[in-house]
């Protein structure tokens, strides 16, 4: 249900809109503003709002507000503050919004003025229309909150032409204010920002090697003659596609190869090669055979404990995307073209790597997954499992909710498929309207060993039902730390708070999905006695006083300065052994 509202006349951008979104999501109800009237919509009581139930606005706010009220020679400070303080003014609306209907919010910039105007004093002017307006946009950027998503019209109209992007007889005889080819771009634009909100993200991708990342063949050219590097235009945009890839792991994006070549020769260019910009250790997985390449990504994707869904491939070879469409037609594909003066314009294109936010658990992404190769290489040289946890030596940290966590939190949320008992979608501002809830118990784990810090792995969100039972309303974890006692710990926390806030029964549910069949019995072999199951679900229930505290190999400590904000129970560092 989505509600449009700002300073111009609305139709037919809002069925533009409509279409975009349900082409891209799926069924939309829209609810369309009156002319210039968002401010009173979203700062006043509506009944028609009101009965309609918004769960995301679309706010244009009026682009005739934003100017300077000053003078043109006013200082850099001066035009700041006024930027800043209307920015402000566009955020309590957002905020306004937010808080009556618990709605996320997509708010549009300013288009700053295309038109020649003051010449060269405009650009050294910060009080210049064209200065202001980007200031204005700046600052609200900065100071967003998490529900608050900013679609950028001045980028979009720098990427269709500002001058296009304007159409000055349609505002004068019908309040229109963008031209029809701007209002598409936005439509489309609020359909992608929504539709990301929805989509689970893409965790790897996959790359062929020959004409991929370099121009050639390497098992017949050798590695001396393959193109990449400064000396040819040709080779010079293979280097450059290979430093775009290499930036991606900064975002959270895990690479990997699947070639049909043989292993070695396909690993040298890696390992000698000097104009070489993506090095072996870059990846976490590297399939170099004369295997099916939908074979080797099916094998790559149990491997990593990830779906197939949230693999991207990337070849050039139209014959193996087909192949792999049809034999794993979960993973998304990329046909490159044939020029790789265009590769790094086409994975751009894709819009398959944006991130609303990036997390420093993003960034450590690659270096987690090789720790974990190195914790199987120890797994399969100890002689049992005891030992093998024993030797992780793995500390545990529990603590609440944090506003600081809230962009990772709700990022597991929506991406955990496989270990996720109810697959319960949340969006950044349902996760921060958990923070304080007395009838909540939300808390975080994070897991470090031996090899380094896992981050945060575990999500469990629990409710109040009734005066005597807590009921868990999500418990998801990272599969890179299954069968490491996580869940026992996970467990002996939520029997901890259960006890000390007084309740006597702990509920659980677990409702199937097409993939999450791994937790089936979860609840069951953690000690839940099972009260009713059918093919939509089952429930299971825990009798606080029943509950024995398993051994585990972990040493669990809680966070003290974010376990202090919860009204429940004090518990020190503990070690299970």
């Amino acid at each position: 249900k989505i509600a449009i509202v700002g300073g111009s006349t609305l139709y037919p951008l809002s069925e533009l809109v409509a279409h975009s979104i349900a082409t891209s999501v799926g069924p939309v109800q829209m609810l369309t503003g009156e002319f210039n009237n968002f401010r009173s919509e979203l700062l006043e009581s509506s009944t028609e709002l009101d009965a309609f139930g918004p769960t995301l606005f679309i706010i244009i706010p009026d682009e005739k507000s934003c100017s300077y009220s000053g003078s043109l020679s006013d200082s850099k400070i001066e035009v700041q503050d006024e930027a800043e303080k209307l920015s402000e003014q566009l955020l309590q609306l957002c905020e306004a919004a937010h808080s009556r209907h618990r709605a996320e919010i997509i708010l549009c910039n300013f288009l700053p003025s295309p038109f020649h105007d003051l010449g060269e004093f405009g650009s050294k002017s910060h009080a210049s229309d064209w200065n202001f307006k980007r200031a204005v946009n700046m600052a609200l950027v900065e100071r967003s909150p998490n529900y608050v998503h900013v679609c950028d019209l001045e980028f979009l109209a720098y990427r269709l032409g500002a001058l296009t992007s304007r159409d000055e007889r349609s505002w004068f005889e019908s309040k229109q204010a963008f031209s029809p080819p701007m209002q598409v771009a936005i439509a489309q634009e609020a359909a992608h920002i929504i539709a990301s909100l929805k989509r689970t993200p893409k965790k790897v991708l996959v790359l062929d090697l020959d004409n991929t990342l370099w121009g050639g063949v390497v098992g017949d050219d050798g590695i001396e003659g393959i193109e990449i590097g400064d000396t040819s235009p040709r080779g010079e945009a293979f280097k450059a596609f290979q430093s775009y890839i290499l930036s991606l792991i900064d975002r959270g994006i895990l690479l990997a190869v699947c070639s049909k070549n043989d292993h070695e020769i396909a690993m040298e260019p890696f390992r000698v090669h000097p104009e070489m910009v993506l090095r072996e250790e870059h990846f976490v997985s590297f399939k170099a055979n004369w295997e099916p390449k939908a074979a080797n990504l099916i094998e790559m994707a149990a491997e990593l404990s990830l779906g197939l869904d949230s693999f991207i491939f990337v070849d050039d070879n139209p014959a193996e995307i087909e192949i792999v469409n049809q034999f794993a037609p979960d993973v998304t594909t990329i046909l490159l073209s044939d020029d790789p003066a265009q590769y790094v314009r086409e994975l751009q294109e894709s819009r398959l790597f944006e991130r609303s936010v990036i997390t420093t658990e993003d960034s450590d992404r690659t270096k987690q997954y090789r720790q974990q190769a190195k914790r199987r290489q120890l797994e399969s040289s100890v002689v049992d499992m005891d030992s093998y946890l024993e030797s992780l030596e793995m500390v545990g940290t529990i603590r609440n909710f944090d506003r600081l966590d809230v962009p990772r939190i709700s990022q597991l949320i929506n991406k955990s498929n496989q270990f996720n008992l109810t697959t319960i979608r949340r969006t950044e501002a349902e996760v921060e309207s958990l923070i304080g809830d007395p009838d909540c118990q939300a808390f975080t784990v994070r897991l470090t060993d031996r090899f380094g810090d896992h981050g945060l792995i575990s999500i469990v969100i629990c409710r109040t039902v009734g005066e005597r039972v807590l009921e868990i309303d999500t418990w998801l974890m990272s599969c890179r730390v299954l069968k490491r006692q996580v869940e026992h710990e996970v467990l002996n926390e939520i029997v901890r708070r259960a006890k000390a806030s007084g309740y006597d029964v702990i509920r659980g549910r677990y409702q199937p999905t097409a993939k999450n069949g791994m937790v089936r019995d979860l609840l069951p072999s953690l000690g839940f006695r099972t009260e009713r199951s059918c093919e939509q679900g089952s429930e299971f229930e825990l009798p606080v006083d029943e509950f024995e505290n398993p051994r585990t190999f972990i040493a669990v400590s809680v966070d003290p300065i974010h376990h202090a904000k919860q009204r429940t129970h004090t518990r020190t560092a503990t070690v299970n052994l």
